[in-house]
């Protein structure tokens, strides 16, 4: 499985790398420091991602107008695209499940959370999700 991550935190790429390396070697991970180098490798493939983790609060164009971007691209109307990202305001998520969101995890305060968040996301089935506003949302249990 091929893992996209982007983010303009180098901290979080580190971290969210760790935590992948630690949930499964076999992953590969692919990570961005910004919305345009994402999608310039998204239009240019090899790699092609399995999945994508998105921040939504990035300088220059935002995870949301990235997410709005590849929703409007036939390309990519299937890949599951998670928003990750440290706001916690219902109208942003909102937004993002507007826009073809598959999935929100607010950013863990720890690694144990963190890592717990991903293993959640990596294990939901995208074939048959269907992201409803009230499973959207990843919360702790």
């Amino acid at each position: 499985m091929t893992i996209f991550y982007t983010d303009d935190d180098e901290d979080d790429l580190a971290f969210f790398k760790r935590v992948i390396h630690l949930i499964d070697k076999s992953y590969s991970v692919m990570t961005y420091e910004d919305g345009t180098k994402l999608l310039n490798a998204l239009d240019n493939p090899p790699p092609c991602p399995s999945l994508l983790f998105l921040d939504i609060n990035m300088p220059g164009i935002n995870g949301i107008q990235v997410l709005e971007t590849i929703r409007k691209s036939e390309k990519h109307s299937s890949l599951p695209i998670v928003m990750f990202s440290t706001t916690n305001d219902q109208f942003v998520m909102r937004r993002a499940h507007e826009l073809g969101a598959n999935f929100y995890i607010p950013k863990a305060s720890t690694f144990g959370e963190l890592k717990k968040s991903i293993e959640h996301t990596l294990q939901i089935n995208w074939n048959g999700f269907i992201p409803e506003f009230d499973n959207f949302v990843y919360t702790k249990n």
